[in-house]
This record gives C-alpha cells, structure tokens and sequence, in this order.
C-alpha cells in the first residue's frame, strides 16, 4: 500500500524513510494565513494550538487529493493517487503562545532566548485520506505532542551561533532535535518522531483508525 505524503518537508521525508517508508510526495497549495483567519473567524475565537496544527495538516491533504486524487465532478483530479495521503502540520506553545515558524533570524534568537532553561510543547497534527483503489473512502485526524526542554546554560553566543547556521528559520517553534540544536535538548518527553515533524505511532493509530495495516506501508530496504 502506498502512502502519498502533501509535504515536501524534508524533516518529515525523513522520518518516513527512517521508518521503512517510501512516499510519495506532492506539494499542497494552500495560503495557511487566509485559511486560519477565515475559520477563526467562523468560529468566533482563536484556534488552540491542537486545532490549528490538525486544520492546517487537513487542508494540505485535502489539495493534495482534490488536484492528484479523483477530484469531484467539477474538479476532476489527475487521478494518479491509489493509497493513503497524509497531511501534517506543526507548532510550538510555549508561554501560552502559539509559535510556528520564525522565518528571520531576529525572531529566531528571541525565541531560542524565551525558550532557554523552560520547557515548551511542539504540537504534530495529521490528517490521513483513505483513496485506495483510487476513490476517496475516509479520512482521519490525530495532535500527538512533545515536552521539550532547552537547557538553561546554553549561552548567548551558542545561541545566535544556531540561529547564524540558519537552521532554525524554518522550523516550528525554532530548533530541531535532530541537527545543529540536539546538544541544546536537555530533555523530551514524548514521541520522538513528534518533535521532528510527524508522529510516528500517531499515524500508525490513523492507519489502523482507517481500517488498514500499518506494516503494509513498509516498502523501503530495512522497513
């Protein structure tokens, strides 16, 4: 079985291949801010961090399938997809306050400085579309989280030496476990696979949810 992933995230890309799984991947097409704005304004209040991440990862997927699935009578897809897509999306919340990513180097170093010696959590939110056999038969959403703990010696200049590498402009909350910032993580508590980008066991969860096996997704040497 086919896992089609709507991310050209290569920390996420990783993860999968890590995990014995060789994807598919598609870039969604989707202005995140006028799409949050809009449903928070449906709603009359602010997304929380959890259903931000789980919309944002559910809109992403839902492009991918409307322009690479079967479409809709008005809209035909090309049709290529036979298999699972999965959508995801990533925050950080520390302090009470959403962070997604920095983008600049000065909102990189502030953030690294907040989060120095305090412990925030990175929120992963998914949403996977069962369109095996090529028809859209259902979908499914999940936010797993992870604790993550800066240490509280790290120095000023390891600090803005990171953000220099530009590592961190593009990524939530502004660290990743997995490069130049992992000797900075005192301590994590959680999936792993979360703080990267994905959640590993959360989408196995999905997969079962949806009524298929997890291991079927294994296609890659090692897998």
């Amino acid at each position: 079985m086919r896992l089609y992933l709507a991310s050209t995230s290569p920390a996420r890309l990783a993860v999968l291949r890590g995990a014995g799984i060789e994807p598919i991947c598609f870039s969604p097409d989707v202005d995140e801010e006028a799409e949050v704005a809009a449903r928070e304004a449906e709603l009359g209040r602010a997304l929380t961090t959890s259903e931000l991440t789980e919309y944002l990862g559910r809109l992403k997927a839902e492009d991918v399938v409307r322009r690479h699935g079967p479409g809709t009578p008005d809209s035909p897809g090309t049709g290529e997809i036979d298999g699972l897509v999965l959508g995801g999306d990533s925050a950080f919340l520390l302090g009470g306050e959403t962070l997604g990513k920095p983008h600049v180097p000065e909102i990189a170093l502030a953030r690294a400085k907040q989060h120095r010696g305090l412990s925030g959590v990175l929120h992963s939110g998914h949403w996977l579309i069962d369109c095996t056999g090529g028809a859209v038969r259902g979908a499914a959403g999940a936010v797993d989280t992870a604790t993550v703990t800066l240490s509280a010696d790290v120095s000023d200049a390891e600090l803005a030496a990171y953000v220099a590498s530009g590592e961190p402009l593009e990524l939530a909350g502004g660290f990743a476990i997995d490069g130049l910032a992992g000797a900075f993580i005192e301590r994590i508590e959680g999936a792993p696979s979360c703080v990267i980008g994905l959640s590993l066991p959360a989408l196995r969860r999905l997969v079962i949810a949806l009524g298929h096996d997890y291991t079927a997704l294994w296609n890659r040497a090692g897998g």
